[in-house]
């Protein structure tokens, strides 16, 4: 599924304009991009967690030239998803679905 399909679903379901919808979505984007960005982490009850994660330096390879690059202590975006989450996709008939024989 990509955004536009997110975008037409929830107009859908809810009957608000798509031009409004994408401009929440991208509001709400950009929200979570300034909030990580800011190093904050982001929560949405039963959703999940955007978070900053920091990744330590270490030692790194560039297998071409056979030499080692050291790569600084760094922070990357990361999502955890809450527990209602993750039940919720377990239980899920996708699974039951591809777990089927064919």
């Amino acid at each position: 599924m990509r955004k536009a399909d997110i975008i037409t679903t929830i107009s859908e379901k809810t009957g608000v304009p798509k031009v409004d919808v994408l401009v929440a979505m991208e509001a709400f984007f950009k929200e979570v991009k300034d909030t990580l960005a800011d190093g904050e982490n982001l929560y949405v009850r039963g959703f999940g967690s955007f978070i900053v994660k920091t990744r330590k330096a270490k030692i790194g390879r560039n297998i071409k030239k056979n030499i080692a690059i050291e790569i600084p202590e760094h922070q990357i975006p990361a999502f955890k998803p809450s527990k209602v989450f993750v039940e919720q996709i377990k239980e899920s008939s996708f699974k039951k679905q591809a777990a089927a024989p064919k």
